[in-house]
This record gives C-alpha cells, sequence and structure tokens, in this order.
C-alpha cells in the first residue's frame, strides 16, 4: 500500500468530524477538499482539519479535484444525486446512513457502482469492534447452540429542538421517523450477529412530537436461523439505551450501551450446565470500540488492496429492507411482510411514508 487515497467530503456537520478524524488516522489517506451548502462551514471545517481546499459544490469540487473517495455526511434527501455524481466522476462512495430515501434510490446507486467499476459502502458503525466481531464468529460458529429469541432496542430521546431542524420529521425530506433515522443502528448490528431475515410485522406510533413521521416504533422481526426478535424504537425515552440481547441454547448474549460499545457493554451469561463452556467463549484479549474509525481504516485498505469491501461495510441493503418491511407492514395494519414480498412492493420500494397511529391527547 504505497498510494495515498485522495479524499473529498460533502457536508461539514457533526458527523463530518469522525470521518476527518478516520481520514488522518489512516496512513495512506488524506482529506483534499470539502463543500458545504455554507461556505464559512466549509472554511472553518476545512482549516480544523489542515486547509484542504473548499469548493462550493460538489460538482466543482469533483470536476477540479478527482478524488479517489467521496465521503457524503449530508441529509440523507441528497444521498443519491450525490453519490451518482461521484461515481460518474470514478470516485469510490462512502455514504452515511440511511443511504437513501428508498430502495429504489439505494437500487439505482448500487447499480451505479457497478457500471463505474466503484465500491459504495455504507456507515453502519456499530458493526465494528472486537466484540461484535467475537460475538458473531461464536453464533454462527455454533459454538452457544442455536440462537432462539431476540430483544433489540433503541430508546433514544430527541426534544422539540432536535425535530425543529427544517429537514426533519418530515417524509419528503428525511424519509422516515425514527425507525429509520436511529433504530437501523441496532437492526442493523442485530442483523449482521444473526444474518437474513424472513419476515417483519410492524406498526408505527407518534406519542408526544410533533412531526409526520412517527417518534416510535415496535415489529417483530423472524430471521433464517428461526430467531424470533421483538424490536421497539423511541425517540421519547429520557433515560437513554440500545441494547441487544440474544439467548441460544446454551447462552445469553447482551450489549448494553447508547452510542458506541467496547468489551465492558457485553456480556455472555451461560445457561445452566454450561459454564464450563464459557470460558472458550470469552471476549479476545485485546479490544477495539466500534467506531467510525476502524469501519473507514477497513474500507481504505481494502481500495487501496483491491479486496472485497470488509464485512463491517458489505450487505448496504440489509437493514434498509429491515426498516422498509417495518414501514410496508405498517401501511397494512401489521401484515406480515416477506423479503419477496418487499421485492415486489408496489409502494415502499419508492418511498416509506406510512400511517402513523396518534396516541397523543388531543
Amino acid at each position: 500500500m504505497t498510494r495515498t487515497l485522495r479524499c473529498a467530503l460533502v457536508g461539514t456537520g457533526a458527523v463530518a468530524q469522525l470521518h476527518a478524524r478516520a481520514v488522518a488516522a489512516h496512513p495512506h489517506a488524506e482529506l483534499v477538499a470539502v463543500t458545504d451548502l455554507s461556505r464559512a462551514a466549509a472554511d472553518d471545517f476545512a482549516g480544523q482539519w489542515g486547509g484542504s481546499d473548499v469548493y462550493d459544490s460538489l460538482d466543482a469540487l469533483l470536476a477540479a479535484e478527482h478524488p479517489d473517495v467521496v465521503l457524503i455526511c449530508t441529509p440523507p434527501a441528497v444521498h443519491r444525486e450525490q453519490t451518482l455524481a461521484a461515481f460518474a466522476a470514478g470516485a469510490h462512495v462512502i455514504v452515511e446512513k440511511p443511504p437513501a430515501l428508498s430502495l429504489d434510490e439505494l437500487d439505482e446507486m448500487r447499480a451505479a457502482a457497478v457500471t463505474a467499476d466503484r465500491r459504495l459502502a455504507v456507515v453502519f458503525q456499530q458493526r465494528t469492534g472486537t466484540a461484535a466481531a467475537h460475538v458473531r464468529g461464536l453464533l454462527r460458529s455454533g459454538a452457544l447452540g442455536r440462537p432462539l429469541i431476540a430483544v433489540c432496542e433503541t430508546l433514544w430521546y430527541r426534544d422539540a429542538d432536535y425535530f425543529a431542524v427544517p429537514w426533519r420529521g418530515t417524509w419528503q425530506s428525511e424519509g422516515g421517523g425514527t425507525t429509520l433515522g436511529h433504530g437501523i443502528h441496532q437492526l442493523d448490528l442485530l442483523a449482521y450477529l444473526l444474518g437474513d431475515w424472513t419476515s417483519v410485522q410492524g406498526r408505527l406510533w407518534r406519542l408526544d412530537r410533533e412531526t409526520q413521521t412517527e417518534d416510535a416504533s415496535t415489529a417483530t422481526v423472524t430471521f433464517a436461523g428461526g430467531v424470533v426478535a421483538q424490536v421497539v424504537t423511541s425517540a421519547v425515552s429520557p433515560r437513554q439505551t440500545s441494547s441487544i440481547r440474544i439467548d441460544t441454547q446454551k447462552a445469553t448474549v447482551t450489549v448494553d450501551h447508547l452510542y458506541g460499545h467496547g468489551h465492558e457493554n457485553w456480556a455472555i451469561t451461560p445457561a445452566p450446565g454450561f459454564e464450563a463452556e464459557a470460558e472458550a467463549w470469552a471476549l479476545p484479549d485485546v479490544e477495539e470500540r466500534s467506531d467510525h474509525a476502524p469501519l473507514l481504516r477497513d474500507v481504505f485498505d481494502a481500495l487501496l488492496s483491491g479486496a472485497p469491501l470488509p464485512d463491517t461495510a458489505d450487505e448496504p441493503a440489509r437493514s434498509f429492507e429491515l426498516v422498509a418491511a417495518i414501514y410496508a407492514s405498517a401501511a397494512a395494519d401489521g401484515a406480515l411482510v416477506t423479503p419477496d414480498a418487499l421485492a415486489a412492493h408496489p409502494t415502499h420500494r419508492a418511498g416509506f411514508e406510512s400511517p402513523v397511529t396518534e396516541m397523543r391527547p388531543r
């Protein structure tokens, strides 16, 4: 790995700091250009991260810089057009979640990647870290016996000021509510651990916030291995937590954290009679926490070597399809949605707008 990836960043909000930090940490990547709707914000950001060139538009940036990688840190409504522009300019793309406003848009982005022979990586940083990789290996090897039942909770708190940002809380600009914007992280980690899903039944709720979209959702998800998972997502929960529990034939696996996890957030509790096996399940001695940095590091390494994207950044549609299925089920009053049904869905491949059950007192 002797060449250096020239990286450009679009959107200089809070999450862009994590991308810039990851670029700075990699020995063969450098941030060469940034752009933002606010020139002042872009100038400040560029100064903070080494004085990269600043452009007034993505088109101008691509024409002048011809970057190897474009990091997209903008609201989801513009992800599709920015991704297509980057591929047309010959760049790889790393895009923040949610990757698009619909499955159709994501399909178009994936097809453009194939046409351009470039890579599309979506940032789901909860997959990363040595603990998640270790637990995934235990589950897939059968060391813990067959997984049986799971609980996936994203209980976050977002006040009225959070939803006062113009693009938030609307179907048109954000694409969905807390299920798409927040719950997708833990759903992605759940699917990373358990594999392919086979059915979804979901409901959307508006409990307290002034939004078009839901501020809470509930769902039952089944997986190909026979696991039944109960999923709860909320933006109205003052004591915040991000949690997954998986009960297997031999143990209970839990991770309880908020926005990132390390070894201290994970536990593997043996079932009665399996205590002697627990020593073999211990987390590795060397720890790496979940973060943007290891995800982007592994993506950069793959791009430099020509290897496939790492499993922490592949399957860009898996959790997006799970979220889409929750919305599609809610639109059909909680009806069961399968992958085959979603693949041919008449409405929810093009967008997720769905009826929300209003529970606020009038």
